[in-house]
């Protein structure tokens, strides 16, 4: 029986409506961060607007709240890039991706550190901090450097931080308007619990999570997307294990798509409303292909830290924000009707971002 074809714009609006993009969701910000499976969250403050365009009603200070009530943590998680994940989610899913972590710094700094033992590093690192005080990637750096001397200690802090241990940039840093700089604590001293164990070979329950919570919010996908999303290779058995319970499609590239059969999949003519996406969103970078939700030919804006507008649930435009107004670069001709409703929710954009105090929208 051949599947079912999903095309491009069928796969678009079930994208949208796995990233709360479609209908804004009256949802907790603590639900709706463990809902997206993390928010890429490099640049501190872009996790606010992303949320904006998911939430009705989203106050920032219920963010900030959860930063320092330590419901949420910023942290080095999928793909090695920094996330705001719950702390649920961040003790359950640390371990599996510690391999990849490791990994990953090494394809920066491999010549860097070939002479570093990461296990005694890693030992090192956890007993320098095992007082609990905070302290910058830089602090750790020199300390190690004592240890294992070169000409610039960058990499042994990166090392440490991104990957052997464990830890969490404490706020101020990605609170509500805060300028902060980034430091750093164990998770388990943060939290006050140990992260989960990893799991015992042959089963890899954490993997067969994160399949089924990847594409509740962001399936149907292949598996390359879901590769691209967490960074990990080894999740074939994971998906393997789950595939039972899952349906699958195919897209119009031929590639064999994988959901949860009870998953939102909306109509294609479902109308998409104008949405103003963050640096570095996740409903572009949570794929291998992105063509559900960019053209080809404006793919890079996903990966240069870019700010953009969606318009028929498509990356139409950029924008940018200064003294109050917002200012919205299109990527293509818009309609008077498009342009319109782009200048009506970059205005309430606008508005939440000063407050209300001064808020306007330029289209170039």
């Amino acid at each position: 029986m051949a599947m079912t074809v999903l095309d491009t714009r069928a796969l678009n609006r079930a994208t949208l409506a796995r990233q709360l993009l479609l209908d804004r969701a009256d949802l907790p910000v603590l639900d709706a961060v463990a809902h997206l499976c993390g928010m890429q969250a490099q640049e501190p403050q872009e996790p606010f607007v992303g949320l904006w365009s998911r939430l009705r009603g989203f106050d920032p200070a219920s963010l900030s709240d959860l930063l320092v009530r330590r419901g949420v943590v910023r942290t080095h998680l999928m793909r090695r890039t920094v996330h705001l994940v719950t702390a649920d989610d961040v003790v359950a899913w640390r371990a599996r991706h510690d391999a990849m972590l490791r990994q990953r710094v090494l394809g920066v700094y491999r010549r860097e550190l070939a002479g570093v033992d990461l296990d005694e590093l890693a030992a090192a690192g956890r007993a320098l901090m095992a007082d609990g005080e905070p302290r910058t990637m830089g602090d750790l750096a020199r300390t190690m450097a004592e240890r294992w001397p070169m000409p610039e200690p960058r990499p042994l802090g990166e090392m440490l931080v991104s990957a052997l241990v464990p830890v969490v940039q404490l706020p101020p840093r990605g609170m509500w308007r805060a300028k902060a700089g980034v430091r750093n604590v164990p998770i388990p001293l943060w939290l006050g619990r140990e992260l989960d164990p990893p799991a015992r070979t042959g089963s890899d329950p954490v993997g067969e999570t994160l399949v089924r919570r990847y594409l509740a919010a962001y399936g149907p996908a292949a598996t390359a997307d879901l590769r691209a999303w967490c960074g990990l290779a080894g999740l074939p058995a994971a998906v393997a294990a789950v595939r039972g319970e899952l349906v699958s499609f195919r897209d119009e590239r031929g590639r064999e798509l994988l959901d949860l059969p009870d998953a939102p999949r909306p109509d294609p003519g479902t109308p998409a409303p104008v949405r103003f996406l963050p640096a570095f969103d996740n409903a572009l970078l949570g794929y291998d292909d992105r063509t559900r939700i960019v053209d080809d030919a404006h793919r890079g804006v996903s990966i240069a830290g870019v700010r953009v507008v969606l318009v028929d649930g498509r990356v139409a435009a950029t924008w940018t924000v200064k003294d109050g107004t917002v200012t919205v670069a299109p990527l293509r001709d818009l309609s008077r009707a498009d342009r319109d409703a782009v200048a009506e929710e970059g205005e309430r954009l606008a508005s939440f971002l000063s407050d209300g105090e001064r808020s306007a929208v330029q289209l170039a």
